[in-house]
């Protein structure tokens, strides 16, 4: 199974891009973010023509997260538990179904910038509300992928030039700490296991060239379970994409499980 995780930055902006990746490659689950638009403007029927099954959960203007599946979804969960108030669509869950089910999640963690306001308070107790969500996933003891843009860089090592970061709230230790609190409670950052290799970035500003001096940054992850992360098999990042007419400032990360 190849679960693929993409922040399209505006899917009806951007569809014959995304469309155009989808035709090429054939994921078998697709996770996407920052939709921009709401449920009914999804643009549903290209990806039903190739096959998938379409859970939405959209916002105007802003946010908005869908799962795209070969196999049909259930137990399809809409926001992240915690905060009867929050009505930002950022999150997404469901079961993929098979011989094998595997339980996805597609995130879109808040940005949390300019730092010392309410919008990074917002980004550290989404992360609170994501690390107790997972816990009780994780209790479930079965295959889980909580994939996405999680607005996050882990490491030094996961921007070319961490100098260029330090004020931004991807990269304060509050948002790093949050995001190995994840890890540790037993899930495993899918690129780190199966490569590791340092400047492989998922993230280029669309700004003063960022894409042209390769100054990019990995915030789009992949986390598995402990049953997921034993079948895994590879991970690829489709850096190329980048480079392509109207394209997101993000590219698509590909999980592959054996299952």
């Amino acid at each position: 199974m190849r679960i693929a995780t993409w922040n399209v930055n505006s899917v009806n902006a951007r569809l014959e891009t995304v469309r155009r990746w989808f035709e090429q490659e054939q994921p078998d689950v697709a996770c996407l973010q920052e939709l921009k638009c709401v449920d009914e403007k999804f643009p549903a029927e290209p990806f039903e023509r190739l096959g998938y099954n379409i859970a939405v959960h959209g916002q105007k203007t802003y946010n908005g997260v869908a799962i795209l599946s070969k196999t049909p979804l259930e137990d399809v969960r809409r926001g992240l538990p915690g905060d009867d108030g929050d009505d930002h669509a950022r999150y997404l869950e469901a079961v993929v179904s098979g011989p094998t089910p595997v339980r996805v999640a597609s995130i879109y963690l808040p940005n949390g910038n300019p730092i010392g306001t309410e919008k990074f308070a917002y980004k550290l107790n989404w992360l609170k509300r994501l690390n107790a969500h997972a816990r009780q996933l994780l209790a479930l003891e079965e295959p889980l992928a909580m994939v996405g843009d999680y607005n996050v860089i882990p490491e030094p090592r996961d921007a070319e030039y961490p100098a260029h970061w330090t004020r931004d709230a991807l990269f304060q230790t509050e948002s790093r700490e949050a995001f190995r609190a994840l890890k540790w409670l037993g899930l495993t950052d899918a690129f780190m296991q199966a490569d590791g290799s340092p400047g492989a970035y998922t993230f280029w500003d669309y700004q003063a060239g960022s894409w042209q001096r390769n100054d990019g940054i990995r915030i789009d992850h992949a986390l598995l379970s402990p049953q997921a992360a034993d079948r895994l098999r590879g991970v690829a990042i489709h850096r190329d994409v980048r480079s392509w007419e109207k394209p997101s400032d993000h590219v698509p990360l590909v999980v592959e499980l054996e299952l």
